[in-house]
């Protein structure tokens, strides 16, 4: 039932710089950030950054995290085929874990369909302090 989204096999040059931005970010950034760090590499509208970052969630290689109004790039490669994506987000250090957890999955799929809601999608952020901190 997931939907597979074609991943071209070449990102245009701003969708390029905004990944190899997320790909070396040591946490979450938000498009202002990006386009902070880009600027030198000739991008210098904020809409230029959020229309690469919804093509790259789109394409399944970016992840946005609604709490934070910020965005990771993608660690695990079967996200594309997860209805599920979960993170954990320390509030200490800002360190964000992508996980994908079957069991979990299925229920909140089974939840959703106690209540006859079809389901596409979730996107569950667990908020707390990672073991490090």
């Amino acid at each position: 039932m997931s939907e597979h989204v074609h991943v071209p096999e070449k990102l245009t040059k701003n969708q390029s710089l905004v990944m190899g931005a997320l790909e070396k970010a040591e946490g979450p950034l938000s498009a202002y950030t990006i386009l902070d760090e880009l600027r030198a590499e000739g991008l210098r509208a904020p809409l230029q950054i959020y229309r690469a970052l919804d093509k790259l969630v789109e394409f399944g290689l970016a992840h946005r995290l609604e709490s934070l109004n910020a965005f990771v790039a993608c660690r695990h490669t079967s996200c594309g085929e997860q209805k599920t994506i979960a993170f954990m987000i320390c509030e200490t250090c800002g360190h964000v874990t992508e996980i994908s957890d079957k069991a979990l999955a299925g229920q909140l799929q089974l939840l959703a369909e106690q209540r006859a809601f079809v389901m596409k999608s979730s996107i569950v952020e667990l908020r707390g302090v990672c073991n490090s901190c």
